[in-house]
């Protein structure tokens, strides 16, 4: 498997981002879902890679900065044919070595409280997150939970 920076170009990128938005959109009321669109990924504070093997998109991550210090995990996401497989582990490891990389302390997240969200509350879990209270310019609500961990 490989991970890259990706531009957002592809098709089965924006498939999978597209996949995202609906299901996002579909379980979590609108104003309180926070999944980026491919424009809104294209910001230049957020980072976002592909993993791919043999030419075939397994899954996506992002990572904004908040801060010098600060970075948020944003559009975590697995081709539907390969949940379960730990591409959503090698991503967030991936995504927590560039974050140290980078000098970070801090690596935050939002996710959804409804139980589809639920084994990635667990796989966040896994990697050393601890709920918190809502960070940056988030709402807490019922249906966000807020994550941190410290690097």
């Amino acid at each position: 498997m490989q991970i890259l920076v990706d531009d957002l170009t592809g098709a089965d990128v924006a498939e999978l981002l597209g996949e995202h938005l609906r299901d996002m959109r579909t379980i979590t009321p609108v104003e309180h879902a926070y999944a980026l669109d491919l424009d809104e990924l294209r910001r230049p504070e957020i980072t976002f890679w592909t993993a791919y093997d043999d030419g075939v998109l397994l899954g996506c991550a992002a990572l904004k900065q908040l801060s010098p210090t600060h970075g948020e995990v944003k559009s975590m996401r697995t081709s539907a044919n390969r949940t379960r497989g730990g591409v959503a582990s090698l991503l967030l490891d991936h995504l927590v070595g560039e974050a140290r990389r980078r000098g970070y302390t801090k690596l935050s997240l939002e996710t959804g409280t409804d139980e589809f969200f639920l084994p990635a509350r667990r796989l966040y879990e896994k990697f050393g997150f601890t709920y918190c209270d809502a960070f940056g310019e988030y709402e807490p609500s019922p249906h966000n939970t807020f994550m941190t961990r410290d690097l």
